[in-house]
């Protein structure tokens, strides 16, 4: 059965997006109108390296039998979708206002592929179904209107990138890891989830394996494996000067990064994950070897962003909520704060 999906962002979106393409299903990307010309008119562009292949190779949306094409916000009608991806960063939402309050309206079941966990989805977690996470968000009212039982999240695992010298319609894949969703409550919801799954897992190319696939488990806690990686490496790349490596983030101190990452593992333990849920410090730290460049947020840091993802203030958050503290936590949300207010004041 072929699906009719909405992606929110055609950026990394389009990574999802071409994979269920290549399954036979449709897909609408959501983006700025001189994006969407572009898409529309040339297709997108996904370079990803196969396994055993020196070279990345081009995967062209126009060539693959799910259509595609992207839309403006104002040209969405959410009620003819059959799920909607989230993948745009957070701070992003509020300009959408009006396409997130239809989205909410028409019950369509969305699935995040953010670094930031939607707050609805958050609510799903009964350890934090009460809690005020408001201050991590930059406007968390966008969230107001939707079921927490119609939104989950899956780990943005898979690292990639537009090259700043190629067209809005291109991304290039640096790390082709898997997609981990956190199933719905709804059977019917789980069924389109598995589907999206099974077909994905199926497309070969050439007769060969294609790399980033969608995996659903039935933990809640599968997703936030991502935040130990994110607060051990990402968040730490942002420095009072020009952003580090991931590796460097992580390698430059082993001793300090294993200990970050243990605390937000034993955070995402007390809120009720089990630590199969999880990934160890030693496989992120080999994965780490080959993150080469600064992450997204320390790069929009470093290019003048004032707003960005904040997992690291919604760590701390629940962290210090539940009495747990971290030194080195503490001061990555202080020093991410302060090159935001620096960008703020700039930008005045």
């Amino acid at each position: 059965m072929s699906y009719k999906i909405l992606i929110l962002g055609a950026s990394y979106g389009s990574l999802l997006g071409t994979k269920l393409a290549m399954a036979g299903h449709d897909v609408d990307l959501v983006c700025r109108r001189a994006t969407a010309d572009v898409i529309n008119a040339e297709g997108t562009e996904v370079r990803i390296k196969l396994k055993d292949e020196a070279a990345h190779r081009s995967i062209f949306s126009r060539e693959l039998p799910g259509r595609g094409r992207a839309l403006t916000p104002e040209e969405v009608d959410p009620a003819e979708y059959d799920m909607v991806g989230l993948a745009m960063q957070e701070p992003q939402y509020g300009a959408l206002r009006d396409l997130m309050g239809k989205i909410a309206a028409a019950r369509v079941p969305c699935l995040s592929i953010m670094n930031m966990p939607p707050l609805p989805y958050l609510r799903r977690i009964p350890q934090l179904r009460d809690a005020d996470l408001s201050a991590a968000f930059s406007d968390s009212s966008v969230w107001d209107g939707f079921d927490p039982d119609l939104v989950t999240l899956c780990s943005p695992d898979p690292q990639a990138f537009r090259p700043p010298e190629e067209k809005a319609n291109v991304l290039f894949v640096g790390l082709p890891t898997n997609f981990k969703a956190a199933r719905f409550p709804d059977a019917s919801h789980n069924e389109v989830l598995d589907t999206l799954e099974a077909d994905i897992a199926a497309v070969t190319l050439d007769g060969k394996d294609v790399p980033v696939k969608l995996r659903a488990f039935d933990s809640l806690f599968v997703p936030l494996a991502k935040w130990s990686m994110l607060l051990t490496g990402n968040y730490r790349c942002i420095t009072a000067g020009e952003p580090r490596p991931i590796k460097e983030a992580v390698h430059g101190d082993p001793v300090l990064a294993r200990d970050v990452y243990g605390f937000v593992f034993k955070l995402a333990e007390d809120l009720g994950a089990e630590a199969t849920d999880l990934v160890p410090f030693e496989k992120y730290a080999a994965a780490a070897e080959n993150l080469l460049k600064p992450s997204s947020a320390a790069r929009a840091v470093a290019a003048g962003a004032t707003s960005i993802e904040r997992v690291d203030r919604l760590v701390q958050q629940i962290s210090r909520a539940r009495d747990m503290h971290h030194a080195e936590v503490d001061a990555t949300v202080a020093q991410v704060d302060a090159r935001l207010q620096e960008n703020r004041a700039k930008a005045v």
